[in-house]
């Protein structure tokens, strides 16, 4: 499959916060970007609204519902020859315990001490703790 930057693959991503402040993060399973950790999100299916892929990806990859708010910001991946055009929405979520499912190998919630290790560490998809950053979205729990 070709999809260039003109005709980007739509995609979204959700950056689930709960009531603490906390970050919903998933350990990739599949490409691209397998084994690091991500925001929740996946492609939109053909015939799909945004706000229902979000709410999709997020009930697949952890198994929680979340309300879905505004867009947070857009971002272009490429991967191989495909460009992803992800559309990242704020969510909010009562916290429950995740549990990986689908394209995620894990699930959890993140602390702002957590957060900067896995960065620190290599251990988020590329670019992934700038973009949160500049849009005011890095967790606030410690």
């Amino acid at each position: 499959m070709i999809v260039s930057d003109r005709n980007p693959l739509p995609c979204v991503g959700a950056v689930v916060h709960d009531d603490q402040g906390r970050l919903l993060l998933v350990r990739r399973a599949n490409e691209p970007r397998r084994g690091l950790w991500s925001l929740p999100g996946g492609r939109v299916e053909s015939g799909e609204s945004d706000r229902s892929a979000v709410a999709r990806e997020v009930l697949e990859e952890t198994g929680l519902s979340v309300t879905v708010g505004p867009i947070v910001g857009r971002t272009t991946v490429h991967s191989g020859s495909v460009t992803y055009g992800i559309t990242d929405y704020s969510c909010w979520s009562s916290g429950e315990t995740p549990c990986a499912g689908d394209d995620a190998a894990a699930a959890m919630w993140v602390g702002s001490a957590t957060f900067a290790t896995l960065d620190a560490a290599d251990a988020l998809t590329e670019g992934l703790a700038a973009l949160l950053r500049s849009w005011n979205c890095l967790p606030t729990a410690e």
